[in-house]
């Protein structure tokens, strides 16, 4: 049987992404190739909350794992979806190696995602 080993939440204003889409520099500082939007048609309020829940999604995780954002690259946690546009949070690197040694190779990482005009937050809870 599983038991929950940490939880987290975040909110982040989607306001404070207007000026990272502009600035690619900033985008790949912070954010996985992987969840980088190509698509050139997203309108900048799209980006913006694009890029915020993912950023409260890897704050989120950060306070599951009782670490904060210290110890790896923000650009290891990064959030996917799978077949059916489900997120989850995939974890590499640095990241991965803090994780398995809180809860070893077996353990799972749950996210919910949401964001509306002006906010968006992330809920993460791992397992193991």
């Amino acid at each position: 049987m599983s038991s929950v080993l940490g939880i987290g939440c975040d909110i982040a204003g989607v306001e404070r992404f207007r000026k990272w889409v502009s600035s690619p520099a900033m985008i790949a500082r912070f954010f996985n190739s992987k969840e980088i939007l190509s698509d050139s048609s997203a309108s900048e309020q799209r980006l913006c909350e694009h890029y915020a829940v993912r950023f409260a999604a890897k704050e989120a995780f950060s306070k599951a794992l009782g670490t904060g954002l210290s110890g790896f690259d923000l650009r290891d946690v990064y959030i996917v979806k799978d077949k059916n546009s489900r997120p989850f949070i995939a974890v590499q690197g640095r990241a991965r190696e803090v994780l398995e040694k809180i809860c070893g190779k077996n353990c799972s990482v749950h996210v919910s995602l949401s964001h509306e005009k002006e906010y968006a937050m992330a809920f993460v809870v791992i397992e193991g």
